[in-house]
């Protein structure tokens, strides 16, 4: 306990940063939860108090199952589209991330170095700046309100290209060597000796691009013209289209709570392996 004190005492400074960065953080997302309780009438007055009120069962179950009025989509079905959307962006990126920085660094063939100096240029074209050739591209295969159409162009990552690169260039090459001797051919390699190496890399990735995906407004809010094809953030927006007087708050509240589970979630799972990257970095 002495010890305990004694460290409080000298890095109390610390502490303190922590819970004014954590109140600061966390207060927008408990008067949200707070608000999610109240109905309408008492948010729209401006009345709100700062302790839960009696309409959170009611606020919940609408916003599960029905949505706000004017969002006309269910918190459930914004969910699922948010869900596919981003988990097979994050996916895609990682998947495709680690075959293009293995087959880079470890096969040789004609003009390895010019196909990654391609690959590093387009890091300088992001899809914003091409959005309106690849809005025709899509229009024209009839991508318009399908999960292709939302997943396949935010696929291809060239930073995580980069950051495998970077791995594997570092990587002990006698296992590698070890495995051919075993008669292990280039997928076993990968497969069973660079992939649990690079567990952790894997998960940082996979938790970014996740988040990256479930955050996607404009190339959703283009492609997308059927309501049920909405994601979280344009559904979230929607929800307040109508006259202010009319918006359903505590619906709209609830619905922003529901939809904050899945990337805490995310986070959480992907915590202990982004602590162990931090602790390779170092």
């Amino acid at each position: 306990m002495r010890k305990l004190l004694l460290h409080l005492r000298r890095e109390w400074y610390a502490y303190l940063i922590l819970i004014v960065t954590s109140i600061v953080v966390l207060l927008p997302l408990a008067m949200a939860f707070i608000g999610s309780t109240h109905d309408d009438a008492t948010i729209g007055a401006g009345r709100m108090p700062f302790w839960p009120g009696k309409h959170a069962l009611e606020n919940y179950a609408r916003a599960w199952v029905k949505g706000a009025e004017y969002g006309a989509v269910s918190v459930r079905k914004l969910m699922l589209n948010s869900f596919i959307m981003a988990f097979f962006i994050a996916a895609g990126k990682v998947i495709l991330a680690i075959t293009t920085a293995y087959a880079i660094v470890f096969f040789h063939f004609p003009f390895r170095n010019l196909v990654f100096a391609v690959v590093l240029v387009t890091i300088m074209l992001p899809l914003h700046v091409r959005m309106f050739q690849t809005y025709q591209i899509a229009s024209q295969f009839r991508l318009l309100n399908t999960y292709i159409g939302l997943i396949l162009p935010w696929v291809v990552s060239t930073t995580g290209v980069l950051l495998f690169r970077g791995c594997l260039r570092a990587f002990p090459k006698e296992l590698l060597e070890a495995a051919k001797i075993d008669g292990a051919g280039p997928i076993r390699c990968l497969w069973s000796v660079v992939l649990p190496m690079l567990r952790p890399h894997i998960a940082a990735l996979f938790v970014v691009m996740f988040l990256y995906g479930w955050n996607q407004y404009l190339w959703p809010l283009l492609i997308t013209t059927k309501p049920e094809m909405q994601t979280v953030p344009i559904g979230l927006v929607r929800m307040l289209g109508g006259p202010e007087a009319a918006t359903e708050w505590g619906v709209v509240m609830a619905s922003t709570v529901i939809c904050l589970t899945v990337p805490i979630i995310v986070v959480l799972f992907g915590q202990r392996h982004l602590i162990r990257l931090a602790e390779i970095g170092k």
